[in-house]
């Protein structure tokens, strides 16, 4: 990071030799000879650490550096001046319009540290505030994304509701259907059968549900199975008798695809009191 130094006093020998000396620890440094002529500087150009005179003409350097708290609040501000000055710098300094007061005549090597530190605690500052700022703003990325997240899971959970409702509606459907529907797998096993289809083949209430049909079905139910046309999708085999009952019988793909997927049998008693 470049550190651009501001030198504000109304004796061009003195900002002379201060750049002379600062030159050396390879600040940028731009001179003014006025608290205006600082300001007019500030409005183009960054500056990290201020070092003013008190006694100019004008404005002094409290005044100065007053305005450029409220303009600039993040630059450092450092009056170098003699002690006479020393009860208005200590009241700007208490109410935090100088960073620090440093005195006329001064020590090189002393001056020379005080400003490495107010750079030290410029750029300080600057990171805090750099890191602040992206905290706050993986905050408000974090939130946002948060509101997504619960939008998104209201509108699953919205779904779920919806999804579980129609099929609970399509369960009692297909339980109340005035015909027996049966599903039978590839293997041959009964994997689903409605409340009519269970009063069909299981008069005794129990459920075909995982049952062969080799041994449940009756004999021209499951015959007629076993002659389902390999190029066809859908069969209407005709009346079958089921355990006493007449029923007509269809059969059709499970899939509407492939024989392999499984086949569904649909009974429909011819008489109606059973319905």
């Amino acid at each position: 990071m470049e550190r651009t130094l501001l030198l504000v006093d109304d004796e061009e020998n003195i900002v002379r030799s201060l750049s002379r000396l600062f030159r050396r620890d390879g600040y940028t440094i731009v001179c003014a000879n006025s608290g205006q002529e600082g300001l007019d500087i500030l409005r183009d150009t960054t500056v990290g650490v201020i070092v003013s005179d008190q006694r100019m003409p004008q404005m002094t350097g409290v005044e100065f550096l007053r305005q450029v708290k409220d303009l600039y609040p993040n630059t450092v501000r450092i009056v170098l001046s003699g002690y006479t000055e020393l009860e208005s710098v200590t009241k700007a300094i208490n109410e935090g319009a100088i960073y620090k007061f440093l005195t006329k005549p001064w020590d090189d090597d002393l001056l020379r540290k005080n400003i490495r530190e107010a750079f030290d605690h410029f750029e300080l500052e600057e990171e805090n505030r750099r890191l602040n700022e992206e905290l706050r703003v993986a905050n408000e990325e974090l939130s946002a994304l948060n509101q997504d997240l619960e939008k998104r899971v209201q509108g699953k959970t919205r779904e779920v509701i919806v999804n579980l409702q129609v099929l609970q509606i399509s369960q009692e459907v297909f339980e109340h259907l005035p015909m027996g529907i049966i599903g039978i797998d590839s293997e041959g096993m009964i994997v689903v059968a409605n409340h009519r289809a269970q009063n069909l083949l299981s008069p005794t209430g129990t459920s075909p549900v995982g049952a062969m049909a080799e041994g449940l079905l009756p004999e021209g139910i499951y015959e007629a199975l076993n002659a389902f046309p390999d190029d066809a999708s859908i069969w209407n085999c005709g009346s079958v008798d089921c355990n006493g009952v007449a029923c007509e019988l269809t059969i059709s793909l499970l899939s509407g695809e492939s024989r392999d997927r499984g086949l569904v049998m649909m009974l429909n008693p011819r008489n109606e009191a059973l319905l």
